[in-house]
């Protein structure tokens, strides 16, 4: 089943370590972003393409209106064959009361990801974030009332000024709330953002410190009921993110919008990073980088990312000299940094820290 992905750009005010593309937010411009969404769904019309996900990403969706989001939902029932969808809305907490989250949940959106980040006021003014966690607080108890019952925060490990126990007490006042699953991110200083500077790298925990934050997270999670089931994704049984599990498990998806990727068709491509030339557009551009991506590579590379790692068979199957890769992962194991077993390889939490690294292990023998 093909997962939906629609990029929408618009923020509010620009996080000084994001570097997803992202524009300021104007009604206008908005507008004429949606009509754009709405041509380009519209090419699918007919082609008897099967969905089971809708995912809402930015930028900050929320800033639209949720009149918006029902038109982009309606289209999209007109052109696929929707089957009982997962409708995800990534939301900034600045920009939802519980009069629009009952309008975002009879729209469609039935499942919300704040970005909530911390529980710690002063960590949330150091990452530039407009509200303090008194507001994402009640805009979690607001989506409740609004019936939403999937909801998931993200929360960001090492970030400037954060120790091991003040994250400590953000993952326990998180896991109080009535959600149903956390991304825990650790920051990672992207070039070009605001936070791509010494005083900041400064600030930030070192290799050790983020190690010790991760894995105290990965247990303070476990024993909260939040299982990990990817490197930075723990979720209550059932509430795994159907959609970004996508990604990971290798089944097609596409991306509407500018800067949205797609892997459709056996393709990987993308649509360029312009507003501007998305609105003015007839048809989204489409720029192909992979045209035939390497299976095995990328199952080993995706599947790594999974608790339940790759299996032996699957392997076998798409041309591996399993025997090379057994002998990699039983070295692995022997350091605590892999499980072999059932069929299966997967990294513990300890492996998932290094996990770029072992991956390309895996790859050099393939």
């Amino acid at each position: 089943m093909t997962g939906l992905y629609i990029h929408i750009p618009f923020c509010a005010r620009k996080c000084p370590y994001c570097d997803f593309y992202s524009v300021g937010y104007s009604k206008g411009l908005a507008q004429s972003y949606v009509d754009a969404v709405l041509r380009n769904l519209r090419r699918f019309e007919g082609k008897g393409i099967d969905i089971d996900t809708v995912y809402f990403g930015g930028g900050t969706p929320s800033l639209l209106y949720a009149r918006q989001v029902r038109q982009i939902l309606d289209v999209v029932n007109e052109c696929f064959n929707v089957h009982s969808p997962e409708v995800t809305m990534e939301a900034n907490p600045c920009t939802v009361d519980l009069y629009k989250l009952c309008q975002m949940r009879e729209a469609g959106v039935n499942r919300l990801s704040f970005g909530v980040q911390s529980a710690n006021d002063g960590e949330l003014e150091r990452l530039g974030r407009l509200h303090d966690f008194a507001r994402a607080k009640r805009a979690v108890y607001d989506a409740r009332t609004a019936e939403f019952e999937n909801i998931s925060c993200d929360i960001m490990l090492g970030t400037p000024s954060q120790t091991v126990e003040s994250l400590k007490r953000s993952v326990d006042t998180l896991t109080s709330l009535p959600i149903t699953h956390i991304s825990a991110y650790m920051l990672k200083i992207e070039q070009g953002t605001r936070f791509d500077c010494e005083q900041v790298r400064k600030e930030m925990a070192d290799d050790d410190t983020m190690s010790d934050m991760y894995l105290q997270t990965v247990e303070q999670l476990e024993k909260a009921g939040f299982a990990q089931y990817e490197i930075s994704n723990f979720a209550k049984r059932g509430f795994e993110s159907r959609h970004n599990l996508k990604y990971w498990t290798g089944e097609s998806y596409i991306g509407i919008g500018a800067s949205a990727h797609s892997f459709f068709g056996g393709k990987r491509y993308y649509c360029p990073r312009d507003v501007d030339a998305f609105v003015q557009g007839d048809v989204q551009a489409e720029i192909v980088d992979e045209e035939n991506p390497d299976g095995l590579e990328e199952y080993i590379m995706l599947g790594l990312r999974l608790s339940r790692g790759i299996e032996t068979d699957s392997l076998v199957r798409l041309g591996a000299d399993c025997g090379k890769i057994l002998q990699k992962a039983q070295m692995l194991e022997k350091g605590g940094l892999c499980e072999v077993g059932g069929g299966r390889i997967r990294l513990t939490p300890r492996g998932f820290l290094l996990s770029n690294s072992i991956i390309a292990e895996f790859i050099s023998v393939i």
